[in-house]
């Protein structure tokens, strides 16, 4: 069950955190991978990975905030491997120096969020679309439960992602005349080494607090999950988004927010 032989696949943002777990997921059932993201390195140490499991697959170094660049990552797939049956998008973050108190956002701050996390998501949805017209397909992407929840100190991510919530679901209408499916997964908290290196043992105590399951999340956790969006058994699901998170119902960015206000009124 949930095989992806024979189905070429690009995840983008692949080389790190939750892209590089989907695609090492993807791998595994059996699909033939295209990664792309911005830095060569950790994209040659996904296809390691990647080749260590013996996936066929390719390296695409891109871009994807400019349509030329996700333009090649089109052509690229469908010169090796013919035609693209999955596209995950999962490139999008949001920069520490980005991330404050609404009324303090400037113009820089929202732009670079909200390009990366919502427009640009748009136009590779429509470049897979146009890729899959023929033969139908699945678009998964990766949006986070901060599109559904309020998002105090990333105000304008939230309001990205509940962008690419409501893409997600027109996208299914628009489109699945043609066969193509278009789902969601919004992650909760989910481990990377970035996201580590960021966030200190007592941020991650507070975070874990708000969990039922007591643990953080780890990219393996979402990759089984875009495996199966991305199969033939996910044949009757379209414009769902499905949240991942261990069961919280917490916003992580009200914990953010009303530790910062403690250490106001302590002052």
């Amino acid at each position: 069950m949930f095989s992806l032989t024979g189905k070429a696949i690009v995840v983008t943002g692949g080389g790190r955190g939750i892209g590089r777990g989907i695609a090492r997921a993807c791998a595994r059932a059996g699909a033939d991978v295209v990664i792309t993201g911005r830095s060569p390195e950790p994209l040659a140490r996904t296809a390691a990975e990647l080749a260590a499991i013996g996936a066929e697959h390719l390296v695409v170094p891109g871009d994807i905030t400019a349509l030329g660049a996700i333009d090649e990552i089109v052509s690229a797939a469908q010169e090796r491997f013919g035609t693209i049956a999955g596209w995950v998008n999962n490139a999008g973050s949001a920069n520490t120096a980005d991330v404050g108190p609404m009324i303090e956002i400037d113009e820089g701050q929202w732009d670079r969020v909200v390009d990366l996390n919502f427009k640009w998501t748009f136009f590779a949805m429509q470049a897979a679309a146009r890729a899959m017209a023929n033969d139908g397909g699945s678009i998964v992407n990766i949006t986070s439960r901060s599109g559904s929840q309020p998002g105090p100190m990333m105000a304008q991510y939230g309001a990205a992602k509940a962008g690419v919530d409501n893409l997600t679901a027109t996208a299914a209408v628009e489109w699945g005349h043609l066969g193509i499916r278009v789902n969601a997964i919004a992650p909760g908290v989910v481990l990377t080494e970035e996201s580590s290196s960021m966030s200190s043992a007592a941020r991650r105590r507070r975070q874990v607090e708000t969990v039922p399951l007591q643990r953080l999340g780890h990219v393996d956790d979402i990759g089984p999950l875009a495996v199966y969006l991305l199969s033939d058994e996910a044949a009757w699901i379209s414009g769902s988004v499905i949240q991942a998170t261990g069961g919280s119902r917490i916003p992580v960015g009200l914990l953010t927010y009303l530790y910062h206000k403690n250490k106001d009124i302590e002052v």
